[in-house]
């Protein structure tokens, strides 16, 4: 994990098998991913090392259905359906003996997001899965309880802010060429993956085609209706924002995008959803 903090340091977020192949630890190297296995087991472990969920395309359904249960912690499937598989051995004594795990996410076809710690906390034979938890706090969640509101919230805010966020910021970096869709700023760490209908929204998803790739600044201008985007993907500055007299950030970050027209993924499928654009806007519209 400090090999893997060393790597994304550098301002990366995604790596490639091709990369973590290349991991060694006292001489020896251990590729700490399975390229065609979910779950990786290097051969002088018991314990496994890491899990990994593989690229679904938009539309399509994952080969595994990982999902949240009662308690709003996620869970793992099984290899299979044998809960003695060797895999799914190796994954149980890391839950016995308690062993932080790796989990890479396929963001796109041979790009993986590493979430690491994760634990194993529980293992439900009975639908052929093991439950996962992202932090210390999730670790103490009792394990098939529905629970009191504070504390779901609080599972669901981990769980959003460790898995689901991140992947959404790294799908729709990657769909925008990692630039702004407004000001093309072509620089990672000051850029963001905005919600065109927010998470607390019915069609909030965090899927590509509710993301916009936009810099910090015009993420907040967005976010605060400032900046409002049509559904033909033209920006438009509130009224009382274009009449206001400051100093260049002004001037050139919002004033000056007026009338821009959004630069969108090549892919049609991965492009903001007209009809979430459109309620979006509707609500930019009021707030003017």
């Amino acid at each position: 994990m400090r090999w893997l903090d060393d790597k994304i340091g550098t301002g990366r977020e995604l790596l490639r098998y091709d990369e973590l192949a290349e991991f060694t630890f006292e001489g020896r190297r251990i590729p700490l991913m399975d390229p065609q296995r979910g779950i990786r087991k290097p051969a002088h472990m018991e314990p496994a090392l890491s899990i990994r969920t593989s690229f679904t395309r938009l539309g399509q359904a994952p080969p595994y259905d990982d999902a949240e249960g009662v308690d709003d912690l996620l869970r793992y499937k099984y290899r299979g359906n044998d809960p003695l598989h060797p895999e799914n051995i190796a994954l149980r004594r890391a839950c016995e003996e308690r062993c932080p795990l790796i989990w890479f996410v396929a963001t796109a076809p041979g790009n993986y997001l590493p979430i690491y710690p994760i634990w194993i906390v529980a293992d439900e034979p009975n639908q052929s899965q093991f439950v996962v938890a992202f932090d210390i706090g999730q670790k103490l969640v009792l394990v098939g309880d529905v629970g009191e509101e504070n504390q779901r919230q609080y599972v669901e805010r981990l769980t959003r802010q460790r898995l689901h966020q991140p992947v959404f910021r790294a799908q729709v970096l990657a769909a925008y060429e990692h630039e702004c869709a407004m000001c093309r700023l072509s620089y990672p760490s000051l850029l963001d993956a905005a919600h065109i209908l927010p998470d607390g929204h019915a069609r909030g998803t965090p899927v590509v085609p509710n993301g916009l790739s936009l810099c910090k600044i015009h993420h907040a201008a967005y976010d605060q209706n400032f900046l409002g985007v049509r559904p033909d993907l033209v920006v438009e500055v509130r009224a009382d924002v274009r009449t206001q007299v400051d100093g260049p950030m002004l001037l050139h970050g919002l004033q000056e995008m007026g009338g821009v027209q959004l630069v969108v993924p090549r892919s049609r499928s991965l492009r903001p959803d007209p009809t979430r654009l459109e309620e979006r806007y509707e609500e930019f519209l009021r707030a003017g």
